[in-house]
């Protein structure tokens, strides 16, 4: 097997075994959306620590997940649930919602209203600075 397969694996791997404490912390939802009765998978907030952090990571639905990566052609109705991941008290959730909603906000005319008036810990917006969605 290459390394860098047995690599990825085992850091697959270690992020597995925090999925039980990350269940419980989101309550079986996800935690960007809220939606409950869909798969959930974990998903690593960048940047990615060098070993699996439980505070660095998200339980995020199949839509979440795989919406990240296709924002420009993302539906948009979907991201209307993330104003509750903004006033989440996990900052990851936070962290996660405020990059998707400042990469559609030249797109969408509901997003400005929603980060007017949102407030975030120094430490979350210097998180978000650090490597934003693209």
């Amino acid at each position: 097997m290459a390394k860098g397969l047995e690599k990825h694996q085992e850091r697959l791997n270690q992020l597995n075994m925090l999925g039980r404490d990350l269940a419980r912390r989101a309550r079986s939802r996800c935690e960007l959306c809220g939606a409950s009765g869909t798969a959930l998978s974990i998903h690593e907030v960048p940047p990615v620590p060098t070993e699996p952090d439980p505070d660095q990571c998200l339980f995020l639905c199949a839509t979440c997940s795989g919406g990240m990566e296709k924002l420009s052609r993302s539906d948009f109705n979907h991201w209307r649930n993330l104003g509750d991941a903004l006033w989440s008290e996990t900052p990851a959730a936070q962290v996660m919602a405020v990059r998707i909603l400042r990469a559609l906000e030249p797109q969408c005319d509901w997003i400005p209203p929603m980060l007017e008036h949102l407030y975030l810990e120094p430490e979350v917006e210097e998180w978000i600075a650090r490597a934003p969605v693209n």
